[in-house]
């Protein structure tokens, strides 16, 4: 079958942004066009998108929301939005207000990891519920300058609210802005997304295990994800290069894959994130709890904060020091005093050359400007001092500060009658 038979057996079928044709935008020299290796494309479910005289490629997969990727399957995604609108929890990574179909998860493949017009995005992908499946589209340059349509294709259906991404506010999206501006008389303007950008997220909940923070090392260490045969990120430039001298799709449909790996690996992430953050996940550890509460008290989500860390005080290893702590701060701000001072000083009496001194420091302050106690202040800043000499790591900048604090205490303590 000749080729522009091909392309006409396919018309009916290309409509929208989705895939093939513009027919707003189709002219005798557009289905005149020739696709190198147009077949191999075709039977990895990509097509052509014709823009007067040029075109980009598009490549369409649906996966039913029963399939499994990792430790979840995709109607779990249905769950963690739904979650998050019965819970009224402020939190950046909260879904409430939306659907499930408004979240768009996405991720680029570029010419280079550096920012600027140098660098060029040479795939746009992204996934979203629609129905009963989930659908993954990526929109694919085929040559430099082909970017009108690239940006045509992907921008004329675009109807989300809020991004999902990996890294994207610093990278991706920046640059997705950046190469739209140099083709924005064109096409439609970028929409004003909302944006949960989940590397944030592992980088709180995990960094305390993981030495790397890639998507990949999370997807293995975290998630459960295996990847088979898959090509490294960092080989993406190359291969696009020889693929642009070439036209040989080969080489391509590896980083396509790669890419669609990592755009699936976001809903399972996102899933993953919300279950961990609402207490759904059974398997969380102590560690994460702890980094869950945490957050939620720099958010100054106090009542879910305490929820979550005091589940964890009752012990002396060091997760347990560590919420004591973080509650006791907490109540050191509400202005609690009974309750914080406890709690810093079952951190202060454990000794540990971490937790213990910042606990005996906070001691030495209630009781110095609110008990007015100046012999236990003295005493616990002693501790401290104590501590910090015990400690094979130096800790110049501690021992000065509770020297100074000392001298004070020690004239306080001299002028004050008994």
């Amino acid at each position: 079958m000749s080729l522009k038979n091909k392309l006409n057996r396919l018309k009916p079928h290309l409509t929208g942004g989705a895939k093939g044709v513009n027919h707003h935008n189709a002219s005798p020299e557009t289905t005149r066009i020739e696709i190198p290796f147009l077949s191999k494309w075709e039977s990895d479910n990509v097509t052509p998108y014709f823009l007067d005289k040029d075109y980009c490629l598009i490549r369409e997969v649906k996966y039913p929301l029963s399939q499994k990727h990792g430790h979840y399957f995709f109607h779990d995604f249905l769950t963690a939005v739904e979650i998050w609108n019965k819970q009224p929890i402020s939190h950046p990574l909260s879904a409430e207000g939306h659907r499930a179909e408004e979240l768009f998860f996405f991720d680029t493949e570029t010419t280079g990891l550096g920012g600027g017009v140098g660098n060029t995005i040479f795939l746009l992908g992204y996934a979203s519920v629609i129905g009963e499946n989930l659908v993954l589209r990526q929109h694919i340059l085929p040559h430099p300058g082909a970017e009108v349509p690239l940006y045509q294709s992907f921008l004329e259906q675009v109807n989300y609210k809020t991004l999902v991404t990996y890294n994207g506010k610093s990278f991706d999206w920046p640059q997705v802005k950046t190469r739209h501006t140099l083709v924005r008389d064109h096409v439609p303007k970028l929409p004003a997304f909302g944006h949960f950008d989940l590397f944030h997220a592992a980088r709180r909940l995990w960094k305390h295990k993981l030495d790397r923070l890639k998507l990949a090392v999370v997807e293995k260490d975290v998630l459960g994800i295996e990847r088979e045969d898959d090509i490294p990120g960092y080989l993406a430039p190359m291969i696009y290069f020889d693929f642009i001298e070439s036209k040989q799709p080969d080489g391509m449909l590896g980083i396509i894959k790669h890419n669609e790996i990592d755009i699936l690996s976001l809903v399972t992430l996102y899933t993953h994130l919300t279950f961990q953050l609402c207490g759904m996940d059974d398997s969380r550890t102590r560690k994460e709890s702890f980094e869950v509460g945490r957050w939620y008290a720099s958010l100054g989500e106090k009542d879910e904060a305490a929820k979550v860390l005091t589940k964890l005080i009752d012990g002396s290893d060091f997760t347990s020091l560590q919420a004591k702590l973080a509650l006791a701060y907490q109540s050191k701000k509400e202005q609690n005093w009974d309750i914080s001072l406890s709690l810093f000083l079952e951190v202060a009496d454990a000794r540990n050359p971490r937790l213990s001194i910042e606990a005996c420091i906070e001691v030495a302050k209630i009781y110095e400007h609110k008990i007015k106690d100046y012999k236990l202040a003295l005493d616990y800043c002693l501790i401290a001092l104590e501590i910090v000499g015990d400690t094979k790591a130096p800790i110049q900048k501690p021992r000065q500060q509770l020297e100074n604090r000392l001298n004070r205490l020690e004239r306080k303590y001299a002028n004050f009658p008994s």
